[in-house]
């Protein structure tokens, strides 16, 4: 039998099982060779186990052997695990550790990498892919790793670009630039902290596009919570709302305006888009790229996204109408608009001008919102109201009262009910209550006219 040295293994080795549950690791062509040696083994781990409990798939890169260096045979490897995965309709994992193509095989390596990112593509929306950037992820491979629904880099190991630092005189590639520009969904401490994560994902998250995410995790689903819906921290409020108080973040370092992540509510897991009252829920482009993507990452896989509304409205900046601002906006309400997931939004605060209607409103494509007691939906602020509209009767009332008069008959939550915009005014402590049994209500949504044979005659 061929003796794998377990000295160059040791190190991707340790990996995988700091990802699968102990002793559930399988390796996939553990003998492959790299092409024209008898000696060196292909630089790549592919294989399966559990994580959690659920059937995964993983590759790892091994920088120790051979540089990880992307060739033919490394290519095919993969591609011989992503058809399992697909196959079997469980999660991939890809570890990226290479030093790049393998210069001597031309051609050859070039084709390899479309190959890769083919069995990617194809892959994408039917099962999750999760891509840990651990080492160096240069050229082709960094297009590939963002290829991925998610990315979680490493700090001070991770290398991540197009062009190496080196070449464009910049430094970029470090994990604190990837997730400053929303290349990276999680920016880990250390190696140990990213695959805790990506563990955390692939708990939380559906194996594939017809697995839905339903787990009975013993949290009552009519417990009441208790909050200030006008002061209150976004976070704080998720804990407070989701299953155990468990909620899983996305790009929080980037899009800061608006907290994303996975939440389970009353054992239903869904994406969670909360406008960040602490940044006054300003819809910036970032936030607005973010939530586009997570929107259309549920759509892909069936999973409700719920939305929670207090933004005091768009960005209102020359860089943001510098930096192709209505385009983000526009993709933000494609997302919502050409999604078929279910969708529930509830306007917890403020909702200003167009950020009501791109934050998953009915008119963009919710099955149902509901609003708290003390919410405000208004074109302009109740403050910018009254200075437009009502300025002439300043001095018959003071503009103090003018305001709270506009904010009663003209941006109540309950005036939003009267014109079919919002379903239902909902008590603070009973808001988890309502969004469980919306999820639960939503959950066997079809869209269309179900398919019949005929309608049914009267006797």
């Amino acid at each position: 039998m061929v003796q794998i040295d377990e000295k160059v293994y040791g190190q991707a080795k340790a990996k995988l099982e700091s990802i699968f549950d102990a002793g559930t690791f399988v390796e996939l062509g553990a003998y492959t060779k790299r092409s024209g040696s008898d000696a060196d083994f292909e630089g790549v781990l592919c294989g399966y186990g559990a994580v959690n409990g659920k059937l995964a798939f993983a590759f790892v890169q091994d920088s120790g052997r051979t540089k990880g260096a992307f060739g033919e045979r490394h290519a095919k490897k993969i591609a011989n695990m992503y058809s399992l995965a697909v196959k079997n309709g469980a999660p991939v994992i890809g570890v990226f550790d290479s030093a790049g193509a393998v210069v001597y095989d031309g051609a050859s390596a070039l084709a390899a990498y479309g190959r890769f990112m083919k069995c990617i593509s194809d892959a994408s929306g039917i099962v999750p892919q999760i891509a840990v950037i651990d080492g160096v992820c240069g050229g082709s491979s960094a297009v590939a790793a963002s290829m991925f629904d998610f990315t979680v880099t490493v700090a001070d190991k991770s290398k991540l670009y197009v062009n190496s630092p080196f070449v464009i005189g910049a430094d970029a590639g470090s994990s604190d630039f990837a997730v400053a520009n929303g290349i990276s969904a999680y920016g880990a401490k250390d190696s140990a902290d990213a695959f805790a994560y990506v563990r955390r994902l692939i708990t939380v998250l559906p194996a594939n596009n017809a697995d839905g995410a339903f787990a009975d995790n013993g949290d009552d689903m009519n417990r009441a919570v208790s909050f200030n819906a006008e002061d209150y921290k976004a976070e704080e409020l998720l804990a407070k709302l989701a299953d155990n108080g468990s909620f899983t973040a996305l790009y929080s370092d980037y899009a800061k305006n608006t907290v994303l992540g996975f939440a389970s509510f009353g054992g239903m897991t869904a994406g969670v888009v909360a406008s960040n009252p602490e940044k006054k829920g300003i819809l910036d482009i970032k936030s607005a790229r973010a939530i586009s993507k997570l929107v259309s990452f549920c759509d892909s896989f069936a999973m409700p996204v719920l939305t929670l509304v207090d933004s005091e409205g768009l960005d209102v900046s020359l860089e943001a109408e510098s930096a192709a601002y209505a385009s983000e906006l526009a993709r933000l309400a494609y997302a919502y608009t050409s999604s078929d997931n279910a969708k529930l939004t509830v306007v917890i605060g403020k909702a200003y001008g167009a950020a009501f209607t791109l934050m998953g409103s009915k008119s963009v494509g919710a099955d149902m919102a509901l609003a708290l007691p003390s919410a405000c939906i208004s074109v302009l602020s109740p403050e910018a109201s009254v200075a437009f509209v009502w300025n002439d009767k300043v001095g018959e009332k003071s503009r103090e009262e003018l305001e709270a008069e506009w904010k009663e008959k003209c941006a109540s939550a309950a005036e939003a009910c009267d014109c079919g915009e919002i379903d239902d005014i909902v008590a603070p402590e009973e808001l988890r209550q309502r969004i469980c049994a919306g999820l639960a209500m939503l959950a066997s949504k079809a869209e269309g006219t179900p398919a019949r044979r005929h309608a049914n005659m009267p006797l």
